[in-house]
Parts: structure tokens; C-alpha cells; sequence
């Protein structure tokens, strides 16, 4: 294993201050805590708390920030935090209007946020919650029942985020946040695994010429493996899935391209360019698009396509002032 770490056992906490060092001016990290927080805490309004594990930077403390996250709870790479941690969040950023939690769909996940949510409305803290599904690649893969939550989660981040700073209810924001989440669909495809740097091996491992299609962002396992294919065609077939399992036709849509982690700007614009072909032909009008890294695998070499149906409200708070790290909208 090669990597530029200094030791194993101190990657997420060298990593965590790193962030903090890095993003003073958002960031603020709990004491004897991997959690990090906003630095200006949000007052009087819905707060957001999401997480998961490390390895998926800049998800999620990334996106922590003025109209997105009021707080990220990271785990050890790819592990779901724990529900004391969760649950410490919610304690910090909690106003008397709520917090909203943002799940992925991952059984540790789901078990360990919801348990932090019990423990804090025992505190008299009202919580409401989200769980994000958006992968329709498989059902009931490892680690989850029913669909897995990837990269489409940032959408939820930045319009429930958006919603909240609009001083809308708890109730709201959430059915605000529902929305996005039936409305969004993703997939990707991998060329080429990541390692965990506590295993120090790859954790599956893919011959010269072949792809992983459907794979999730923890490696697990897609749909089938088959040779490398132009790019082009790697896209019809991802689209395809996506297409298929929600009628966009004749709607407006946020696109994202979303590299797992080695997959270079160069080879994201070449697959955008033939996504917009694509969705032009099928009379899907782009109101927005966002390529780059969002929610990654540590270096895995893939990406995932991710396309989010809009409707007026929704629209608006995609384009509504979000100020993070790895999210700026003017």
C-alpha cells in the first residue's frame, strides 16, 4: 500500500484536524470528537446533521456550512459513526425549531442515527428525519436494505439546507427534503478498486480490462462486470437504468458527474458532454450541473451520473446562497 499517511491508526483524526486547520473560518470540531460543526452556529432555524463514514471527503463535512449541513458525523473510513457521536451533534447544533437528520441508506447508518435521534427527543429535542435511496443499481446489497444512498445526497444536503435558512418548520424542511429524495436517481460504474488504509490491501480487485458496473461507493458489488467500453456507451447504460426507474421526460434536471475519487476533470467533461447530449435528445432540459468530486471512495477510479428531477421550489433552493468548503452558490 502506497500512501501519503503518516500512520494508520491516525488517519481520521490527522485527517478531521487537517479539515479544521484547512477551513477555520466554517469549521469548528467538537472537543474529544471527530464532529465538526458550523463555526457561526445557525440560530432560530431547522438545523441539518448528516454523516457517515470517512473515505467519501469532501462528503461530508465539505459541506458544512451557511445554507447546507450544520454539522457532519464522521466515522472511521467507511464505517458509520457511532450513535454517541450522532447523537452529540444533534445535542450541539439543536435550536427549539429541530434538527433534521440526513441518512444514507446503509444499515449501520440507519440503526445508529436513528438511535441518536431517540436519545435526543428524550433530551425534549425534536427530530425529524431523512433516508437517502438513490442508487438504482441494486436492492439489498451489502450492508443495506433496499437501495443504497450516494452521491445524490448532496442534492438533499443543499435544498434542505436551503429550505431551512428560509425559516421554514421542521415539518417542512423534511417534506421539503422527502421531495428531493423520490425525485433523485444515481449510478456509477468503477475501473479500478480503493484501499482502506486500515486493510492496506484493494478491497476487490478488477482485471486490466474490466469494470464494475453498478458498484457502490464502499466497493461493493453492481449489477455485473464487463469489458471497458467507450465512455459513451458506459453512459447510455447508467442512463438508461436511471431513466427507466423515474419519467424525467419534458422535465428540468440537476445533473451531477461525481468522480469516486482518481477519475480526472478531463475525463468527467467528456462524460457531461455526452450526458447533455443524451437528455437534450430525450427532451430533459438541464437547469443545473455539477461535475467534479462531491462524494467520493477514497482513489477509486469511477464516477456516478446522479439526476434530479426539479419542480419550482426546488429549482429555487438549488440556486438559493449556500457558503461550505466544497460548495459555493452567489
Amino acid at each position: 500500500m502506497k500512501k501519503f499517511i503518516n500512520d494508520v491508526e491516525q488517519v481520521e483524526n490527522e485527517m478531521v484536524e487537517g479539515l479544521v486547520k484547512a477551513y477555520p473560518k466554517y469549521l469548528r470540531k467538537l472537543d474529544d470528537s471527530h464532529v465538526l460543526v458550523r463555526k457561526e452556529a445557525k440560530k432560530n432555524k431547522v438545523a441539518l446533521v448528516s454523516g457517515g463514514g470517512s473515505g467519501h471527503e469532501p462528503a461530508h463535512a465539505g459541506f458544512v456550512g451557511y445554507g447546507m449541513l450544520d454539522a457532519a458525523v464522521p466515522g472511521a473510513v467507511f464505517t458509520s459513526p457511532t450513535p454517541d457521536a450522532v447523537y452529540d451533534a444533534i445535542k450541539e447544533v439543536a435550536t427549539d425549531e429541530g434538527v433534521l437528520l440526513i441518512i444514507k441508506n446503509y444499515t449501520g447508518d440507519v440503526m445508529n442515527f436513528e438511535m441518536a435521534g431517540e436519545m435526543a427527543e428524550g433530551e425534549g429535542i425534536r427530530v425529524a428525519q431523512v433516508i437517502t435511496q438513490d442508487d438504482v443499481a441494486v436492492e439489498d446489497s451489502t450492508w443495506t436494505v433496499g437501495r443504497r444512498g450516494i452521491a445524490g445526497t448532496i442534492f438533499v444536503h443543499k435544498i434542505a439546507g436551503a429550505k431551512a435558512e428560509t425559516g421554514a418548520s421542521l415539518e417542512e424542511v423534511q417534506k421539503t427534503a422527502q421531495k428531493v429524495c423520490d425525485n433523485v436517481r444515481s449510478m456509477g460504474v468503477a475501473i479500478a478498486p480503493c484501499t482502506v488504509p486500515a486493510n492496506g490491501k484493494p478491497g476487490f480487485e478488477l482485471a486490466e480490462d474490466e469494470m464494475e458496473i453498478g458498484i457502490g461507493i464502499h466497493g461493493e458489488p453492481g449489477t455485473h462486470r464487463e469489458k471497458v467500453a467507450p465512455v459513451n456507451e458506459i453512459v447510455d447504460h447508467l442512463l438508461e437504468k436511471i431513466m427507466a426507474d423515474l419519467d424525467y421526460s419534458g422535465s428540468e434536471v440537476a445533473v451531477m458527474i461525481n468522480s469516486s475519487g482518481a477519475t480526472p476533470l478531463m475525463e468527467l467533461y467528456i462524460i457531461m458532454n455526452h450526458v447533455a447530449d443524451v437528455l437534450a435528445e430525450k427532451n430533459v432540459k438541464i437547469y443545473d450541473s455539477y461535475v467534479g468530486e462531491y462524494m467520493t471512495s477514497i482513489e477509486m477510479a469511477g464516477f456516478s451520473i446522479s439526476l434530479l428531477k426539479l419542480d419550482d421550489e426546488t429549482k429555487e433552493l438549488l440556486s438559493a446562497k449556500a457558503d461550505t468548503p466544497a460548495l459555493k452558490v452567489f
